[in-house]
């Protein structure tokens, strides 16, 4: 199994960014994933999360900024109204298996 992050990259404060996440030997559809991040000094957490059949999840400090969703073999996150404290690694998790994380920086 493998899961491949992209999509991070630098904005400002309010701004939004898309994160996307390519899952490859596995069969994507039937299984539980979700997005994490990790910001310096921290503990990795979980930002949000959607199952086989859609039902989505979300960090009380996300919800209603940012939207998990889906598509064939593809995980998304949409993140939106960002602020500073959004700044972290973000990873792609499947179970026991991780993307390799891609890099958000919200400037204030």
């Amino acid at each position: 199994v493998q899961l491949q992050a992209s999509g991070g990259g630098l904005v400002q404060a309010g701004g939004s960014l898309r994160l996307s996440c390519a899952a490859s030997g596995t069969t994507f559809t039937i299984d539980d994933m979700g997005w994490y991040r990790q910001a310096p000094g921290n503990k990795r957490e979980l930002v949000a999360s959607i199952s086989s059949g859609g039902r989505t999840n979300y960090a009380d400090s996300v919800k209603g900024r940012f939207t998990i969703s889906r598509d064939k073999n593809m995980l998304y996150l949409q993140l939106s109204s960002l602020k500073s404290e959004d700044t972290a690694v973000y990873y792609c998790n499947k179970g026991s298996y991780w993307g390799q994380g891609t890099l958000v920086t919200v400037s204030s």
